[in-house]
């Protein structure tokens, strides 16, 4: 959420940050609306001083036995009291105005993110390892003999409707292998503290994290009010919720393995085959709260301990730096990983890095306290996928693909697979 006191302050600033995501202005809506807020208050403030100065009026009366002035002076204080509760509740519905205007605002660019209107306009920024060449059509991950009778589509929506898919035998265990392979290289590698969190969470934590109010749509909602989780950001940024941090505890840094669901509202018709874009889905999630002078180096650092998992994979990758347009909601800079899917000829997105500057701080009320000031301030909050367990899966199946069906898989994931390294044309391991 953004700041109103930097909007009142710069307000052209800000209006220049949303023309980089493409928006209208919004600055002169917002002040009016807060200076409206603050009229209301300081007419309660100002009728509250006038009451309380004749209460004391009453009570001398009362004290020297004027009954008569005592009640003209009671009437009186009754009168502004009502008075007071009437610009305090005109007060409290401009702040709600404002505030559900705030929340439907997204994060402002960083200076170096480049202005576009959509993914055409990211920016390459590293290319790492080679497509293979075949000497066959690749096919997708679903068509390959080995794997094609171990992914049912049919059964999962049978039971649950479209996009959702069934893994058993050897994909169900490489699926398994692979989250615990990217756990493991994030706990021992790269020292992040592993968390088992909830998936059902309850408005606010969803709200801290910007997913409502403007994008209900997009998740589930149970009948009890509770909402099921599309990521582990959610959890792992909520733990800091409300909290003030001592700047000696900083950097903070989280990862969890969670299952995510998203309704994909606003995806329809896009990548309806195959396990891309499923309603239910797993993924390794990384959360760092710095210091905001910290936040610029924890994201490259997060960014590559994503682009590590897919090394040690040995799977093709680009990294991207996302255009003011093509950011989600939250982000102030936004780093893309796509991984290099022969089957489709293209890379497609693992994992976004995101720094969010102090823009979900705001909506937790997520502090910290300087060694030697007493004064509070914003953290900084960022997340990154580490990696999209399901896309990872896609493309260790698409490219370890051989012409005879089979699959071979990356050597680092032997220990995890009983030491075998390929998935036979029968779905069996070898």
């Amino acid at each position: 959420m953004h700041d109103i006191r930097f909007i009142r302050d710069h307000p052209n600033l800000f209006d220049q940050g949303l023309a980089r995501r493409g928006l209208a202005a919004m600055s002169k809506e917002i002040i009016d609306i807060d200076r409206q807020r603050r009229s209301w208050i300081y007419r309660s403030e100002e009728v509250k001083a006038a009451s309380n100065q004749l209460s004391k009026q009453a009570g001398k009366a009362k004290s020297q036995g004027d009954e008569e002035l005592f009640a003209t002076i009671r009437q009186q204080v009754n009168e502004k009291k009502e008075l007071e509760q009437k610009f305090s509740a005109q007060a409290s519905e401009c702040n709600s105005q404002l505030k559900n205007l705030l929340l439907t605002i997204p994060n402002l660019p960083q200076d170096d993110v480049p202005v576009g209107k959509d993914e055409q306009d990211n920016v390459e920024q590293k290319r790492w390892g080679q497509p293979k060449e075949f000497s066959f059509q690749p096919r997708e991950h679903f068509a390959i003999p080995g794997v094609a009778n171990l992914m049912d589509f049919a059964t999962a929506g049978k039971l649950s409707g479209s996009r959702f898919v069934m893994l058993s035998g050897s994909i169900a265990r490489l699926h398994r292998a692979l989250a615990q392979f990217m756990i493991d290289r994030h706990v021992y590698d790269h020292n992040l503290l592993e968390v088992w969190t909830p998936i059902l969470v309850n408005p606010l934590a969803m709200e801290g994290t910007g997913q409502l109010p403007k994008f209900a749509g997009d998740s589930y909602r149970t009948e009890n009010g509770k909402w099921l989780i599309p990521t582990a950001e959610v959890t792992l940024t909520n733990i800091v919720n409300g909290l003030i941090i001592n700047e000696d505890a900083l950097p903070l840094r989280y990862c969890a393995h969670t299952q995510c669901f998203r309704s994909e509202a606003g995806s329809a018709g896009k990548d309806t085959t195959g396990m891309l874009r499923q309603h239910q889905f797993e993924k390794v999630e990384m959360v760092s709260i710095t210091t905001p002078e910290a936040s610029k180096n924890e994201q490259y650092r997060m960014l590559k301990c994503a682009e590590t998992i897919l090394e040690m994979l040995e799977l093709p990758y680009r990294t991207m730096l996302l255009c003011s347009g093509d950011m989600g909601f939250g982000a102030q800079k936004t780093y893309d990983i796509e991984v290099w899917l022969p089957g489709q000829g293209v890379y497609r997105e693992i994992s976004s890095v995101s720094n969010c500057g102090n823009f979900q701080a705001q909506r937790m009320d997520a502090r910290l306290r300087r060694n030697k000031s007493k004064d509070l301030e914003f953290v900084h909050t960022l997340n990154g996928s580490g990696l999209a367990v399901g896309r990872t899966l896609i493309a260790v199946l698409e490219n370890g693909q051989c012409e005879n069906g089979s699959v071979r898989l990356p050597p680092v994931l032997a220990k995890y697979l009983g030491n075998h390294s390929e998935i036979l044309p029968n779905g069996q391991f070898n």
